[in-house]
């Protein structure tokens, strides 16, 4: 079912001075869910928009990896926007003091060890205490369509354990590591007890691959107000964006 009134969002860190695309400045992100606040929508947790039909509009606001800067940076704003936020964690981090470190990141290693630090199952409880959601973002963050099947299963069952033990409370939503999924990476979380899973790209709306748009460091206001657009949501949920940019070239021969 089409959800045009849902807005879901990917993040991952806040700072004001890692010049990582990943890495938005606090201002930034103010600025961008005020103006979707100002606009008339509404929080809700992942969980809560996938499954439930939205009364009006609904934004859902997801960082991945549990970065620290969510909790010291991003949680004050939308506290204060009167908005609940998603974390989606990876486990083995949370579990222990170490830097993140997965492709995509390490080149960051040493000079910006701090931006890299991930928040602990203590920390992260104070964002569900408060409302927030926090699902599995597997136990060591690799692309799911290269791994064999026991490793498939393991990442996505002992990382949903791990949330559940590490909060005390249900793990039902699951973010895939670089938006990596196939249908056997969705299956498989089906069979780990997942009941709903984002992606990193717009298309149909699946609950086991839920459309999110991501939003980066460069992304001017101008950019940001067209992304979030409704009719371009609404044409890249119907059309897909592979189709949508086909019909967008056609449209300029």
């Amino acid at each position: 079912m089409l959800r045009a009134r849902t807005l879901v969002l990917c993040y991952h860190a806040v700072s004001e001075s890692w010049p990582a695309p990943l890495a938005v400045t606090p201002r930034e992100l103010r600025k961008q869910l005020s103006w979707l606040v100002r606009a008339g929508y509404r929080g809700a947790t992942f969980r809560e928009a996938a499954t439930t039909e939205p009364s009006g509009l609904t934004l859902v606001v997801t960082f991945d990896d549990a970065f620290l800067s969510v909790l010291a940076l991003a949680y004050p704003i939308l506290k204060e926007l009167g908005l609940p936020g998603t974390v989606f964690a990876v486990t083995n981090f949370a579990q222990s003091s170490v830097p993140l470190a997965w492709e995509g990141i390490k080149q960051w290693q040493g000079a910006y060890d701090d931006e890299l630090r991930g928040m602990s199952w203590q920390q992260l409880r104070v964002l569900a205490d408060a409302g927030w959601e926090i699902g599995s973002h597997t136990v060591t963050h690799p692309s799911l369509t290269h791994v064999d099947d026991v490793s498939l299963a393991r990442e996505l069952r002992d990382s949903r354990e791990a949330c559940e033990q590490g909060l005390d409370r249900p793990c039902h939503s699951l973010a895939y590591p670089y938006g990596d999924f196939d249908e056997r990476v969705c299956a498989a979380a089906v069979a780990a007890g997942y009941t709903s899973a984002a992606i990193e790209d717009l298309g149909p709306v699946d609950p086991m691959a839920w459309p999110r748009i991501g939003i980066w460091r460069n992304d001017s206001m101008h950019r940001f107000r067209l992304k979030v657009s409704r009719p371009l949501c609404w044409a890249r949920a119907v059309l897909g964006p592979a189709r949508l940019a086909a019909a967008a070239h056609a449209a300029h021969l």
